[in-house]
């Protein structure tokens, strides 16, 4: 079962200097750890998952040493667990990179831990300047919002560049060219928007919604179903039998599907889908290793463009 985001960092961890560690895999750097013998100039960055340490990494290049605490695909994010290994990675950080939201809550008990005052705390909601509508729940998967990513971006630059002022001009390059990369991106959603408008389709959580918003396409997914998985409460049968309705009756055209957090809701509507010949486009929270945020996101978008183009065949 997975568990509420607030309570994924035990007390424990904070007052314990031995912690059983209870998801592996789930910290990655793009380089190995700045160590206090490094030549100044490279200033460590601690992000809460590997989508913002990439950008931080395409953004610092040999200037920086990212860690990232949530990086496998594989692992529902939500259930991850904070460590001492992380606890340590805060203390001795020069810049920390938060999604926030609600999506990385231990994050803040543990940068107030690590007493590293000296180190600024970027928090992408907050630069997003997204808020909840009314009446309803924030997503805060901002990541999935290009706009957002580049404003991250060029939040990352001014900060390296007050930290490391000799390579300011590098930092702001090497935004501006990330932001750049996002150009194709960005025309192949206008594409989707034109050719497919408020087509309709199903997801399994919000995790895509800022990409489906500014694609143009319809979210028929009943409310109480994509809430249900994502928090990981049960469902009522009648909320169940309803959307898997909605790909028996071809009122879809895709579904949008979280790879990384399933269960017996997710696989029945996925099943409906592939019966029906209805495309299945898969999603992550995090990214495949190997893969920059261009190329990752390229990829998703591009399989639902493919996925729309054949269901209107």
């Amino acid at each position: 079962m997975r568990l509420p985001r607030h309570y994924l960092l035990p007390g424990a961890v904070l007052l314990v200097v031995t912690v059983t560690v209870t998801v592996t895999g789930c910290s990655s750097s793009s380089r190995p750890a700045a160590t206090s013998g490094e030549s100044a100039g490279v200033v460590r960055v601690v992000a809460s998952t590997n989508v913002w340490g990439a950008i931080a990494a395409q953004v610092g290049g040999d200037h920086v040493a990212v860690t990232s605490f949530i990086s496998d695909p594989s692992q529902d994010p939500h259930s991850y667990e904070a460590n001492t290994q992380n606890q340590l990675a805060l203390k001795k950080a020069g810049l920390v990179i938060e999604n926030g939201g609600g999506y990385d809550d231990f994050m803040d008990t543990m940068v107030k831990a690590a007493e590293n005052a000296n180190a600024p705390v970027l928090n992408a909601v907050a630069i997003s300047g997204k808020t909840a509508p009314a009446g309803g729940d924030l997503n805060e998967h901002v990541w999935y919002d290009l706009p957002t990513v580049t404003k991250v971006a060029n939040q990352i630059a001014v900060t390296l560049s007050s930290l490391d002022k000799s390579n300011a001009n590098q930092f702001t390059a090497n935004a501006s060219a990330f932001a750049a990369s996002l150009t194709p991106i960005t025309d192949q959603i206008a594409s989707i928007r034109q050719k497919h408008p408020d087509a309709p389709v199903v997801i399994t959580e919000p995790v895509p919604g800022y990409l489906l918003d500014a694609a143009g396409l319809t979210n028929k997914t009943p409310k109480e179903f994509s809430k249900a998985i994502e928090e990981g409460t049960d469902m009522a049968p009648a909320v169940l039998q309803e959307t898997l309705k909605l790909f028996s009756s071809k009122q879809v055209r895709a579904l949008v599907y979280n790879e990384q957090t399933t269960g017996v809701a997710t696989e029945a509507v996925k099943k409906a889908a592939t019966n029906a010949q209805i495309p299945v486009v898969p999603v992550t929270e995090t990214m495949p290793d190997g893969k920059t945020y261009t190329i990752w996101m390229q990829g998703q978008v591009g399989a639902l463009a493919a996925a729309l183009d054949t269901s209107q065949q």
